[in-house]
């Protein structure tokens, strides 16, 4: 990778990607790109520019222009969100991506798609969830993901375009809010508990789903992007994992560190409902293999950091904390 364009880079994924692209290779090799700008410093530190996806004739533009090799495309609707609309994220996440793909061949880019846990469903085995089984999703966001992967598939052996990707189970940020997921819980869980002491939990206690702190994801992304491509055989898209994870397991983690803390619930049927149509566990085991792929976060550590992080915030805000 010498040039990058970053789509969806104001997100939760891009903002720290996009960070640590631009400490790896050059804020000036780097170019993030959103639909519309948002208050940050992703936007303000660095070469930045809206794009629509939707516009393939700009994009096009817009890697022309910065002399690109790769794109990192994150721009889509989440799940949540997505059954809230289903037809505007089948166009933002699939004609987005076709785009990318088209620009890509063209050009000759390599490609980044992340995928997700969202492209298994209720039939597929729970436990340990291979690399390749069974993928029928019950939502619209699952069948943007999984028909993602076969695109880029088809890409990749049709016209020979380096396309590689992850399935992302749930990312916990320190540095960005969520936008829509149904993992979202695992995130707002730790503000709250800095803000109040205090989290009412839309997910039901004991439902299990896999997560990965942010640091970790990155690092994944530019992995996978640096390996010597006679090494990949899958590409779209490896599971990748770090923890499997239930709400009351994080609010025991919080408890050591803020004495007092309580979760109650309150369950969102649409959500609960995609998460138990979730995988409680992914096989991460082919990507440990393929390309190195080896976590460093696990709920200990990631509560430690996460609540440290958010108490220093709050100082530097000039806020009070619920203690950590």
């Amino acid at each position: 990778m010498k040039r990058i364009l970053i789509t969806g880079a104001l997100g939760q994924i891009g903002t720290e990607l996009t960070q640590r692209l631009r400490k790896d290779y050059g804020i000036d090799k780097v170019i993030a790109s959103n639909r519309t700008e948002k208050a940050g410093a992703v936007a303000k530190e660095g070469l930045y520019e809206n794009l629509d996806v939707l516009d393939g004739a700009a994009l096009h533009r817009m890697v022309k222009r910065h002399r690109v090799d790769t794109v990192i495309h994150l721009a889509s609707i989440l799940s949540a969100k997505g059954e809230e609309m289903p037809q505007k994220l089948w166009e933002v996440n699939m004609q987005g991506l076709y785009n990318v793909l088209e620009v890509s061949r063209q050009e000759e880019l390599k490609v980044f798609f992340p995928s997700s846990i969202a492209v298994f469903g209720a039939q597929t085995p729970r436990t340990m969830t291979p690399q390749v089984t069974l993928q029928r999703p019950g939502t619209i966001y699952g069948v943007s993901k999984v028909s993602g992967e076969l695109l880029c598939d088809y890409y990749h052996t049709r016209f020979g375009v380096d396309t590689r990707g992850v399935r992302f189970p749930g990312l916990i940020s320190k540095e960005a809010m969520p936008g829509g997921g149904t993992t979202d819980y695992a995130v707002h869980i730790y503000h709250e508990a800095v803000s109040r002491g205090a989290y009412t939990s839309y997910i039901a206690r004991g439902t299990r789903m896999d997560m990965l702190y942010m640091p970790d994801a990155i690092q994944g992304v530019v992995q996978l992007m640096e390996t010597d491509p006679d090494r990949l055989h899958h590409r779209n898209a490896y599971n990748i994992t770090a923890m499997s994870l239930s709400p009351e397991e994080i609010a025991a983690a919080i408890r050591k560190r803020i004495e007092g803390f309580e979760i109650t619930y309150e369950v969102d049927p649409v959500r609960q409902a995609i998460a138990d149509s979730w995988p409680d566990s992914l096989d991460d085991s082919v990507a440990r293999e393929e390309w190195g792929w080896n976590p460093k976060f696990g709920l200990d550590e990631m509560t430690g950091d996460m609540l440290e992080f958010l108490k220093n915030k709050k100082m530097s805000e000039g806020e009070g904390f619920f203690g950590v």
